[in-house]
């Protein structure tokens, strides 16, 4: 099911799929021992890994790789944040190539100036209508496997208002997009007007303490998602996980383990060592 049209039949399911977002191996594992049927990688999370805010400054080479790491941990589908493709139609068409051959089995490329910024930040530029247009039939054109995803954001919310958002997303729609991703509605009600207005399937973007007001995934799957995106919901914890850990330690001079953790044997299997194990032993009989 990690394949593309694994992702197909997910998406042609009644229920709201929803891809929590991993940033590495380990995020993603834990996403798909936890019961979820996607993993989304994202920009952010990637670029945060690597020592850098999400301001355009990982290169595809380094987004691309990341992905591979994540799509060969997991056996359920990865869709990949894969920011403005790039540069122009000839870099998409690489970008999708490249993303396509390392497992992942959807990708989404957004319609801001390159360098971009993350999609709840102001400051966001966007290009031309015409040379978003382009891009994603490049990405179309690009992909080998038919079933692969290409879903179009546009972040023109923020800089034109929603009619020009919803009308960039049909329009991506008509060019062979296979979802649209409108970045960043500022309230209810437009969240509710996406699904109704783009003549396509629709994804969301989940960012707490964001633009977009936070309402449960019931709520969502109700205006008419059939994708839903937590791009930080792990990085977020890990990060206040690691401070209150080091902050416990310095203070107490003490390793302690936490509550429910597991023990570093059991965080191997969780990990692989009992497939490896295996592996090992028949090569011993060998």
């Amino acid at each position: 099911m990690n394949n593309p049209a694994g992702l197909r039949q997910l998406l042609q399911r009644r229920e709201l799929l929803v891809a929590p977002g991993a940033y590495d191996a380990i995020s993603a594992r834990t996403i798909e021992q936890s019961g979820f049927e996607a993993v989304y990688m994202t920009g952010s999370g990637t670029s945060a890994a690597r020592g850098f805010p999400d301001f355009g400054l990982v290169t595809m080479t380094e987004m691309a790789e990341n992905a591979g790491v994540i799509a060969r941990s997991v056996s359920i589908p990865l869709i990949a944040d894969a920011d403005t493709g790039y540069g122009n139609e000839l870099n998409v068409t690489r970008t999708v190539r490249e993303y396509e051959a390392r497992g992942v089995a959807g990708l989404h490329i957004e319609d801001q100036v390159s360098p971009k910024r993350c999609g709840h930040l102001d400051g966001k530029e966007i290009v031309s209508r015409e040379e978003f247009l382009s891009k994603i039939r490049a990405a179309v054109q690009a992909r080998r496997d038919p079933d692969f995803l290409v879903i179009a954001r546009t972040d023109s919310r923020a800089t034109h208002g929603l009619d020009e958002a919803i009308g960039r997303a049909n329009d991506a729609i008509a060019a062979g997009a296979d979802m649209a991703f409108v970045e960043a509605p500022a309230n209810i009600d437009e969240m509710a007007a996406i699904p109704r207005r783009v003549q396509g399937p629709c994804m969301l973007n989940i960012v707490p303490g964001g633009k977009t007001p936070v309402i449960s995934l019931d709520e969502v799957q109700a205006m008419g998602y059939r994708l839903a995106i937590l791009p930080g919901i792990l990085l977020r914890s890990a990060i206040a996980t690691f401070d209150r850990v080091l902050a416990d330690l310095a203070h107490t001079r003490l390793p302690k383990a936490a509550a429910g953790q597991d023990s570093v044997l059991k965080g191997f299997q969780r990990f692989g060592a009992d497939e490896w194990n295996a592996l090992r032993r028949s090569a011993d009989r060998d």
